[in-house]
């Protein structure tokens, strides 16, 4: 296996204090390889989320680390922290978050104007199927257009990693899959680290390496030998 994109070690997240305490992530070990397309499975309140937050730079541990490549992300201020994700990282969410009066490329063009090394706005609705809609207004794109614009001012920074929390959930089954289909894309283009969380566990078939959480730890891990398309993802 490469150098790994992230490393944790005892990673532990704790919410509150004394009884009403929650324990969202307990003592968590985990190597995630650079490259890969990497599903989080598990119920609500398992932990895949929290993880995700804290390797994102969005949240602090309570205990442990995690370390991004040679960089310990546990040790960062919030000011590294900030520059960490506007340096190396981008995100997608289930709801898309754009803004309403700026069209799709302007929608674009908000990343790029802040990242180091972006690419052409153009360039990135064009990967994600979009360009011809380059000048319509959110209003006038359906749910999947949306998201896979939201994808576009991910990657348009060109991240090394990109962090999808439940980015199908919103999305109809042939919609979601062509969304599915623009990340296992970008992942192949770009090379960029896809990490991924959600409830659907047909979407685990097209990935790398299936990590599986219960209860604030890590269950299982599951490397898929063969790889389903992600247009043939069953719903």
């Amino acid at each position: 296996m490469s150098e790994p994109a992230y490393r944790t070690r005892g990673l532990t997240k704790v919410y509150g204090e004394g009884r009403s305490a929650v324990h969202a992530l307990r003592g968590v070990d985990l190597d995630i390889p650079q490259g890969e397309i990497v599903v989080l499975l598990g119920p609500s309140g398992s932990g895949k989320s929290t993880l995700l937050n804290i390797i994102g730079g969005l949240d602090h541990a309570t205990d442990g680390t995690a370390q991004f490549r040679d960089r310990c992300l546990t040790d960062m201020t919030d000011a590294q922290l900030t520059r960490y994700r506007r340096d190396h990282v981008g995100f997608v969410f289930q709801f898309y978050n754009l803004m309403p009066s700026l069209t799709a490329r302007e929608n674009v063009e908000l990343v790029t104007e802040i990242a180091a090394d972006p690419m052409d706005p153009d360039e990135a609705l064009d990967l994600v199927g979009l360009r011809a809609r380059s000048d319509h207004f959110p209003a006038q794109l359906s749910g999947g257009e949306q998201q896979r614009v939201a994808i576009a001012r991910a990657i348009a920074k060109q991240p090394d990693v990109l962090f999808c929390d439940e980015p199908t959930g919103a999305l109809d089954s042939a919609t979601g899959r062509a969304v599915l289909k623009v990340l296992s894309d970008v992942n192949a283009r770009l090379g960029s680290t896809v990490l991924m969380v959600t409830h659907a566990a047909s979407t685990a078939a097209m990935a790398h390496r299936v990590i599986h959480f219960a209860d604030g730890k890590i269950r299982e891990i599951i490397r898929n030998e063969t790889r389903v398309p992600a247009e043939e993802i069953e719903w």
